[in-house]
């Protein structure tokens, strides 16, 4: 179903992923930090036997990281590999007929770099966003 999105929010922000990019969301236990790894990567956690890579999304996206009580992830692949994208939370998957509108407003460079286009569902714009993009981190942490 190409029209299913999971809603969830990064920094506050509401955004949309399309489901077809989502593996599960799941609630991750210890983080283990990676040395020398760049800052978007809070580090390798477990999941069903494998390791995840954790990606801090607003570390991703260049805003200052908000402590958070839970450990709630988006699971994505990506080429192959299995990555945990750190959000504040998750709302829930709809479905929305409407397709992809352009931005019209002006966004802060992080998110400029990740989003697609804005979607309107139930009176609310949301964000809709590239995960491969957030895995990717900002031009910066490419650099180093």
């Amino acid at each position: 179903m190409e029209n299913l999105y999971l809603i969830a929010a990064i920094a506050g922000q509401p955004v949309a992923i399309s489901a077809s990019l989502v593996d599960s969301v799941v609630d991750l236990g210890p983080i283990a930090p990676v040395p020398l790894s760049p800052p978007h990567v809070a580090g390798l956690a477990a999941l069903r036997s494998k390791v995840l890579t954790v990606i801090c999304c607003e570390c991703s996206l260049g805003l200052t990281q908000t402590p958070s009580l839970t450990r709630r992830a988006v699971v994505v692949d990506i080429d192959g590999h299995h990555y945990g994208l750190l959000v504040g939370s998750i709302e829930d998957a709809r479905v929305i007929d409407e397709a992809p509108q352009p931005i019209r407003a002006r966004l802060e460079p992080g998110w400029a770099r990740v989003a697609l286009g804005m979607l309107e569902y139930d009176g609310e714009s949301l964000l809709l966003i590239d995960p491969e993009r957030i895995v990717a981190g900002s031009d910066e942490a490419l650099a180093a």
